[in-house]
């Protein structure tokens, strides 16, 4: 589809040379010294097609870029100490401002990761800019490349990605400034790599146990084409054109968060658990390591990765041996812990384990049909089927807990809408309990969507965002640079 890469691509320039153009006419023209060069880059956030959550377990995924993009631009300064500026998007989200002195961010990128984190914590009105401290700090400690310590940096961000619905907004804001950060050191990282180091960021500084699939999509997806992303843990399988008559479209639910559903951690710990139990049924050998709670397992028939267990082979030898819940205490002291370095399982919890567990086994299976489908020009069978299977994922997040009001009913417009519309598919997407719905449909059934979207804002009261467009992923966009 080369018009629509095309346009994504030109348009993202244009964005980016307007949003350089205009710094210093900016409300936060001061930020920046005249003469002094300035480095910005744009990373886009992205619609989840097929995959999710199945991410942390090895699960191919399919993530399409969108025209909502983070832009970030930096420059050195004289002195050491961080000036972070987060540019104003409208009144619900005013600018925000953060100066860390030379000697405390000397300590926050001495002290580790955890040091970092609890610094960062301690005034929930700073935490946005945890995002980009553990992007300085995951870049001084992994690469040796220092920002903000002998010489100091002042950096502003400008999201267009809407927080809070499933569009991963927090991983474009962690590769927008990475790119900036390293361009303006005359670094070249690879696509990869800037996605593994961001992932570290919003890990272990910012505290969210995400898996690669956000930050890589931000990083190395093209305009116009699905990254076809095997997570094990993060190697591109390739990038697939979407033929002309198809379309993908996202609705936001409006939800943030489903009070009354799991929560996504929980629902990882529980993935990760009934990993472990399956290895110990399979005669696998587990031994202790260093971390507390984190076992090793010596796994040549799954490599460590739940999902590449076959539904088959999951339902036959191992569905019967996981228990629907079980308390962490139990866990912890039959099994000693699980291979997850990002979470613990919490004694004084319960888990659900079966349905976690069989999500990702599923999923990967549903996406591997899915990308077959897409590659072989999809007809009108084909579609019907690509959608049943958009329907079977949003049916499977709801079964781990992960669902929302709101998302049920828009798929539910979606199936009811249906063909003759010109839609034929659609699923929760991201991390669940809300945020955006995917939709697949003819590349002309547009008006159906909006029609949707207005449908929804009708029986809910809600605003929705509707998602449409896309753009290129960082690491082919690239940086741009200006004197100041």
């Amino acid at each position: 589809m080369p018009e629509i890469r095309e346009r994504g691509a030109a348009s993202a320039e244009g964005e980016v040379a307007g949003f350089l153009s205009g710094l210093r006419a900016s409300p936060e023209g001061d930020l920046f010294e005249a003469g002094r060069r300035v480095v910005a880059a744009r990373a886009p956030g992205r619609l989840d097609v097929m995959g999710g959550i199945a991410d942390y377990s090895g699960s191919l995924v399919l993530q399409w870029p969108i025209r909502e993009a983070t832009l970030a631009a930096v420059q050195s300064a004289g002195g050491p100490g961080l000036t972070i500026v987060s540019r104003a998007i409208d009144e619900g989200h005013p600018a925000r401002r953060l100066e860390i002195d030379g000697p405390t961010t000397r300590e926050l990128l001495d002290g580790g990761y955890e040091a970092a984190r609890r610094w960062l914590s301690r005034d929930p009105e700073a935490h946005w800019a945890s995002y980009v401290v553990g992007v300085l700090a995951v870049l001084h400690r992994e690469r040796g490349l220092t920002l903000g310590v002998d010489r100091g940096l002042r950096v502003l961000v400008e999201s267009k990605v809407p927080e809070g619905k499933g569009v991963s907004s927090s991983a474009a804001l962690e590769v927008a400034v990475m790119q900036a950060a390293a361009g303006l050191l005359g670094e070249s990282i690879e696509g990869t790599e800037v996605a593994r180091l961001c992932q570290m960021a919003e890990n272990f500084v910012v505290g969210a146990p995400c898996g690669i699939m956000d930050q890589m999509a931000s990083a190395v997806a093209k305009a116009g084409s699905l990254l076809a992303l095997l997570c094990q843990p993060a190697e591109v399988k390739g990038y697939v054109d979407l033929p002309p008559a198809i379309g993908f479209w996202g609705i936001d639910s409006g939800i943030r968060h489903a009070v009354t559903g799991s929560d996504y951690t929980s629902v990882r710990t529980g993935a990760f658990m009934g990993y472990r139990m399956i290895a110990e049924a399979a005669g696998l050998q587990a031994s202790a390591t260093s971390e507390p709670g984190v076992v090793a397992i010596d796994d040549p028939r799954w490599s460590g990765f739940v999902a590449n267990l076959t539904p088959a082979e999951f339902d036959r030898e191992f569905a019967s041996k996981l228990p629907a819940t079980l308390a962490g205490a139990e866990f912890l002291g039959r099994f000693g812990g699980t291979t997850d370095r990002v979470t613990r399982v919490d004694p004084s919890r319960t888990y659900a384990v079966l349905k976690p567990t069989a999500h990702p086994i599923g999923e990967h299976a549903r996406v591997r049909r899915f990308a077959e489908l897409l590659s072989a020009h999809a007809d009108e069978a084909a579609l019907r089927e690509m959608g049943e299977l958009m329907f079977g994922s949003h049916a499977s997040y709801s079964s781990c807990g992960l669902g929302s009001d709101g998302t049920d009913l828009l798929v539910e417009m979606v199936r009811e809408a249906g063909p003759a519309r010109g839609l034929y598919g659609a699923k929760i997407t991201g991390g669940g309990s809300g945020g955006t719905v995917a939709i697949l449909g003819r590349a002309d059934a547009g008006p159906a969507v909006a029609d949707i979207a207005r449908r929804y804002a009708a029986e809910t009261g809600r605003t929705p965002y509707l998602f449409e467009g896309t753009s290129p992923g960082a690491c082919h966009f690239g940086t741009r640079s200006t004197e100041g």
